[in-house]
Parts: structure tokens; sequence; C-alpha cells
């Protein structure tokens, strides 16, 4: 087809693109009703294909063709219209690529009419990615490190802060990788800073979250000092923050200083919290006049909460009672920005609104809301707290001037708290009476308020041991608030005091039904379960606390006992070993494992935790006697010496720790010094048979002339005792069933003594005769040393806990609601 079209020559300065504009008759369309051509083909289907004649005029018409090398020929195609480029009758076609959609030579020849082209088939499949290339592999590596990133950022926000750290540097490593890369295959100008910028601050990011602070400082020092970087000197608040956390105050300001410097007036926010930054800083380091002009500044600008609180510690530290007034006034003027509670609360009966409140009653934003107004009223009750005793003459004056500017503030309900918060201040002072007075005051106000006034009398009263006062107070805080856990705890109290463990055991019941986390209730209820010997669900309700508290050392030991009452003593030895590690100087735990090693009959580890229960607390008569006896027994009396000198020295009265001394004296071959020490010892107790028997047995056996003097005194008190016997026997009803009753108690005695000595395979840890059997004071003395196990943690050990306890010993408001830590046996 092309070799009809003839180029135009180069000397032809004919117009390429004339004949546009001519106007053909062909194209006319006002003549088309009268073209019977055209008629006949919109009639019939013969206008689907043209005839292939050229003497109709409207489909077959020639015109010339100018080319740019002046030939011009009329030239016609094989349907008898001119062809493109072609010259016919003067008239030239313009050259032209369209052709109309659906129209090709092949449809001509009889296929069917397909304008979509769907006869060809699928398109042929894309051309494969080369992965070889340079730009692929860069396109790759960036993919990898924006992952790492998103995965270091992910770890580090679910706790796992190594591992966000070794994806970090991960990230790290292949960044620079990839910016030599580019620089091989294009120019410098090209390297990706936003993603250079984000390895280096999250990698700075996780050197800080791991401690790692020289290493974050270096990390952030490489950022802020590339010129390339925007907006760096923000990075100098984190910079200012590691300084802090090192304690290096000096340079916490300097670089909180230069952040503000590079920070534009345009981000007051920022520029407020950097501030603040600096108040805190000041504050720590003691400098509280920069401290009061930062926070003052801060107040006076856009005042919040922590600048307020820190502003009166900053008075406090000066002792500025008029400014600290000032700055507790700002302090709960500050706008709290919440929505008020009736917002939450359905006017109508609309069931869509009903569902829309009941949407919003918790969620997220309501979360935040209570989250910021339990800190609102936390940093008001604490810096009342604080100021009232040294604002006014007294800390009752300044409580009350607290209470007045509170009521006329938009913390209305605080003014209650911090009445109770004074009557708890009372209680610390020791001034019972009145605490006890304040707290009355509140038995005509709102439910609320009674029975946290209610339930801290019921504690007063309970300390005193007036269980009666206790227990109404207690009915009174319940009957106030019936969901209260900490009235509920304290009325079980009262009726655990009382004996009626099942009682107890409902009211602790229902207090944990009401709040499930009350540890007091849970903690009071085992103790119940042990005094109703339900051992199996009293070591339930410990471990359960055991999983709440973990350190706590009062369930660790109760853990303990109950596996000891039932009978398990592996089970015992492995929790108290537990309870040293939390209380390693704790003396009676120890002693209680050797007590329970010794029942094992591991000996050697009985005198361990014996030894170190005497180290640390030498004055418990039990471990004394028991380490004293360990020694006579392994044949070490020089040892035993010391212990019975010590219980001598904390019972003076006792002669038979001196006794002990002197028969460890002449079991050790010191006959002398055992003669001195009984000499001694019949000097203070002259009336003392055992004393004057060995007196005599060692005068004799040395060839002492004293023998005979001690002898006259034996028998004279021998004689005097018989005597007393007689005379005391004859005063007495001498009845056959009173002397039945005297024979049948010393059998119980001797068969006492016979199940005692029957214990051999134990560490002979009686008071045995130690020269011989027949010897008075040893043979009569024959007696197993007591071991008994005294509480750890004191008597309180088996009393209830009560609500208030734990929280008396903080500074809120929950620990109003107070109680008595444990009940007596």
């Amino acid at each position: 087809m092309m070799q009809n079209v003839h180029l135009a020559p180069e000397t032809d300065e004919d117009d390429l693109y004339s004949g546009y504009n001519d106007y053909n008759p062909t194209y006319d369309t006002e003549d088309l009703e009268n073209d019977t051509a055209f008629q006949q083909a919109v009639r019939t289907s013969h206008g689907r294909r043209p005839p292939i004649t050229a003497k109709v005029p409207s489909t077959a018409v020639t015109r010339p063709i100018a080319t740019g090398y002046g030939s011009k020929t009329s030239l016609a195609s094989s349907l008898g219209r001119p062809m493109t480029g072609a010259i016919q009758d003067g008239v030239t076609r313009p050259m032209t690529a369209v052709r109309a959609a659906g129209y090709t030579k092949a449809a001509l020849r009889g296929s069917a009419f397909d304008p979509l082209g769907q006869s060809r088939g699928p398109a042929p499949p894309l051309e494969a990615k080369n992965e070889d290339s340079p730009e692929e592999k860069i396109r790759q590596l960036e993919k990898k490190v924006n992952e790492l990133v998103e995965e270091s950022c992910v770890a580090n926000s679910c706790g796992d802060l190594k591992l966000a750290l070794e994806k970090a540097k991960d990230a790290g490593r292949k960044e620079r990788v990839l910016v030599r890369q580019r620089e091989q295959v294009t120019t410098p100008e090209n390297i990706n800073l936003d993603l250079t910028y984000s390895v280096l601050f999250n990698l700075a990011s996780q050197y800080s979250a791991n401690e790692m602070y020289a290493e974050a400082l270096n990390t952030y020092q490489v950022i802020v000092k590339n010129k390339m970087f925007s907006n760096t000197g923000r990075l100098k608040v984190n910079m200012g923050n590691i300084y802090l956390k090192q304690r290096n105050y000096s340079k916490a300001i300097k670089f909180y200083r230069m952040a503000l410097d590079q920070i534009p007036s345009v981000y007051k926010e920022m520029r407020i919290k950097i501030m603040q930054n600096i108040g805190v800083t000041f504050i720590k380091t003691g400098q509280y006049s920069d401290a009061v002009n930062s926070l003052e500044h801060i107040m006076s600008m856009a005042p919040n909460l922590k600048a307020g609180f820190n502003l009166i510690l900053s008075y406090f530290a000066v002792g500025d009672r008029e400014k600290m007034k000032k700055a507790f006034q700002k302090l709960i003027a500050v706008p709290l920005e919440v929505d008020e509670d009736d917002k939450y609360i359905s006017p109508s009966d609309d069931p869509h609104t009903n569902l829309v409140i009941e949407a919003i009653k918790n969620d997220n934003l309501r979360q935040m809301e209570r989250e910021r107004k339990a800190m609102a009223e936390k940093y008001i009750m604490t810096a009342a707290k604080l100021i009232a005793p040294v604002i006014e003459t007294s800390f009752a004056v300044g409580y009350d001037w607290c209470v007045e500017m509170v009521k006329a503030s938009q913390y209305v309900e605080l003014a209650n708290d911090l009445e109770i918060n004074k009557a708890i201040t009372y209680l610390r002072q020791k001034d019972f009476n009145q605490a006890v007075q304040t707290l009355k005051i509140f038995e005509k106000k709102d439910s609320r308020v009674k029975s946290a006034a209610a339930t801290n009398l019921s504690f007063l009263y309970y300390l005193e041991n007036e269980f009666a006062q206790a227990s109404t107070y207690a009915d009174l805080a319940v009957i106030s608030d019936r969901y209260n856990p900490s009235a509920l705890t304290n009325k079980g109290n009262t009726v655990f005091a009382n004996g009626d463990y099942e009682k107890a055991a409902e009211f602790y019941k229902e207090a944990l039904r009401n709040d499930s986390s009350c540890t007091e209730a849970l903690y009071n209820i085992g103790l119940t379960y042990k005094k109703l010997n339900r051992l199996d669900e009293a070591l339930d309700c410990f471990l359960k606390l055991h999983a709440i508290l973990r350190n706590s050392a009062q369930i660790l030991y109760q853990i303990a006992n109950v596996y000891e009452l039932m009978e398990d003593p592996n089970q015992a030895i492995e929790w108290l070993m537990q309870l040293i590690s939390v209380v390693p100087t704790d003396s009676r735990v120890l002693s209680k494992l050797g007590e329970l090693y010794d029942s094992e009959g591991d000996k050697s580890q009985a005198f361990q935790y014996y030894y170190e229960s005497y180290r640390y607390f030498p004055s418990n008569i039990e471990v004394i006697e028991w380490l004293g006896a360990y020694y006579i027994d392994t044949q070490f009396c020089e040892k035993a010496i010391q212990y019975f000198e010590r219980a001598s020295l904390i019972q003076p009265t006792q002669v038979k720790w001196q006794l002990m001394v002197a028969s460890c004296f002449r079991r050790s071959g010191n006959y002398q010094k055992a003669l001195d020490t009984y000499k001694d010892i019949h000097r203070k107790f002259p009336e003392n048979v055992e004393c004057l028997r060995f007196l005599i047995r060692l005068c004799t056996d040395i060839g002492l002339k004293e023998v005979q003097e001690y002898a006259t005194k034996l028998k004279r008190l021998e004689k005097m005792k018989e005597i007393r016997e007689q005379r005391i026997k004859s005063g007495r009803d001498g009845s056959g069933g009173i002397r039945s009753k005297r024979e049948g108690s010393a059998g119980s005695e001797s068969g006492q003594n016979c199940s005692a000595s029957s214990k051999g395979d134990r560490l002979n840890a009686k008071l045995r005769a130690l020269p011989g059997t027949n010897e008075p004071y040893e043979s009569s003395s024959n007696k197993e040393i007591d071991v008994s196990y005294v509480d750890p943690l004191g008597p309180q050990i088996e009393r209830p806990k009560t609500a208030a306890k734990k929280r008396m010993e903080e500074d809120d408001f929950a620990d109003e609601e107070l109680g008595e830590d444990l009940l007596p046996e």
C-alpha cells in the first residue's frame, strides 16, 4: 500500500496540510435524505458492506492528494475511494493513521464483527522483572529496612526491648549497605534521607529504652550534627531526658534550653512542655527559685495540673506560706475539661439514645476523662495534705482553709475527703478522741461519705478492743453502702473477734463478690478456714493471694503453716525457703526451718538454721536451749557453756541455766571452775537442794573440809521440806477422790516423760544427767527441750487483716477506710 504513496520532494514548497479547509459536498448532511444509497443502507443491511464500485459519488468520491515532492496523482482504492495521500480531481486526501474501529481486512473477508479484539485470545503475560538489576536490588533492600524498623517499633510496644534493639541494629546495618549501593548506581543526591533519619532515630530510641544511654547519646549526636536533616533541634529534648535519667542535671538543663531556642514560638505546647521539664530539673537540683520562675510562666501561659502541683512543692520547699496559698488556688482553678456525669444519664426512654449513651459510657474517651479526673483529685488532695500543717498555726486550721477553698471550686466533692484526711491526721498523731469527733460529723452526710467515716470509726473502736462499738459502726457502714468491701471486711473482723467464724466467712465472701481484688478479705477468709480446720480451702485462698502478691511475707508464712498443719513438712520447708528469700534476717522463720529439719532428722541443717537464727536474734531462749543441748549431745560441752551463760543473763532468776553452766564445767573436767560456779549458785539460791548435792559430791571428790557444812545445810533443807509437805498434806481434804486425781495426774506426767524419753532418735534435745543417772538435778530434769515456734511476724499473724491497713500507710483517700491489721488468736 505504501508503494503508492509518494513523498513530496524537498524543493516543493506547497503546504503539506492543504485541503483541510476545502468543503467537500460529499459530507453535506443536508442532502442525506435525497441520497438513495445512504437511505438504502439505513433501511437494510446492505450498508454493512459498501459496494465495490467507484461510481457512487457519495461513497467513492476521489480527491487529489498533494505530497511534499509536488507530484499530484489521483489514486483510487479497490473500493472506489481515493487512497490516503492520493490526489484526485485536484482535491488532496490528508494522510492519517486512523481507521474505523472494528473494520479490518479480515472483516472484509467475511470474519465476525469483533470491535474489542476478543478473538485474538488473552493478552500475553507481563514481562518478568529482572531481579538482578541494581535498581531492583536497591528497592528490595529499602523495603527490608522499612520492615525491620516497623518490627522494632512493634517489639518495643509489646515490651520486648531486647528484640526491638536487635531489629533496630539490623535495620541500621542494612541501611548502610543500601546507601553504598545507591552511591554506586546513582548520584548522592538520590539517597533517601528520610529512611536514614528514621533508622537512626529508632536506633537511638531503642538504646534509650534499654538504658544504654551512652550509645543513645552518640546516635542522637550523629543526627543532630548532620545538617542535611531538618528539625533536629527537637531531638535535644530526648538528649536532655537521658541526662536527666543519668542525674546529670546541669547538662539536662543545657540541652532543654538549646531545644527551647531552636523550636519556633509557633509550637507553644511543645515549648511549654520543655519549660516544665526545666522546672522539674531545677527542683531536683534544689534551685527552687529558678524552678518557680519557669513554673509561674507556665501557669500564666497554659496552666496545667502538673505544673501547678510542682509550683506548690517549690513554694513549700522555700517556706513561703502566702505563695503556697496562691499556688493552691491556681491549682484548683485549672480547667479539668471533662464532661459532666449528667451527659451519660439518659434524659428519655428513646432506645436509640439509650444505646448511644451505653456505648459511650465506658469508651476510651470516657476512661481517659476518669483518669484525668482521678489525677486532678490526687494532686489536689496531696497538695492540701502537704501545705495544711504549715500555712496556718495548726494543721486543723490549715485543713479548714483548704476545705473552704475546695468547696468554692469545681472539686466540691473533695471537701469531704479532706475532712476524712483531717481525721486520719489526728489518728497518726495518736489523738483518737479528735479523730472520732471529726468522723462522727459525717454520720448525717451522704451515703458514700457516711460509709467511709463509719468504716474508720469501726477501725478505731476495734483498735481499742471495744468490739461492740466497732460492730455498731461496721453495721452503719454496711447499711450506708452495701457494696463497700472495706465495710464488709471490718464487719467480718468484729464477728471473727467474737468467735463466730462461719458468719465471718460469709461477710468476707460478700466483700469478695463486691470487689474481687479485695486482698484483705481473701486473706482473712483464709485465716477463718484455718480456724475451722478446713485446710484445703485455706490453702486455696493463700495460693490465690500469692498469685496476686508475689512477695508478701505473711502469705508465704501462712502457706507454709498450712502445709505443716497438713503434715507435709517438705512443702512447708520449701515455702519457708521462699520466705527467707524475702525476709532473710527473720530469726523466727530461721528457727522454724531448724525445727522442721530437726523433726525430719536432719541435724546438720537444723543446726545451721538455729545458729543463723541465734546470730540475728541472740535472745531467743528456745533457740539458745536447743543449741546448748546440741553441743552437749555432740560432746562439745565447752561450746555449750556460752549459750547457757547467755540464757542465765536473759533469765537471771532461773537457777537451771546456772546449774547447766556448772554441769558443763564439771563434764569438761574443769572441777575447780565447776565448784566456784556451784558456790556462786548456792550464794544466790541458798535453798536449792540440787546445788547442795553437787557441792557435797565435788567437795568429797576433791577432799575439801566444806563437805560437813554443806551436808548439814542439806539435812536442814530436807527436814524443812518434809515439814512443809506435812503441813500442806494436813491442810488438804485428803479425800480419796482428790488423791486419785493426784495419782492420775502423776501418772499422766510419768506417761509424758515416758513418751518424751521414747524419742531417742531425735537429737537428745533434753537436759539429761550429765555425770551419772544417780545425780539428783540432771535425773530429775530429764525434760525435752521446748522448741515451740513463735510466729515470725508477731502475734498479729493469726489475726484477720482489715481493709485499710495497707491503705493507711499511703496518703490517698482510699486509705481512709481503715481497719485493724490482724485479729488475736
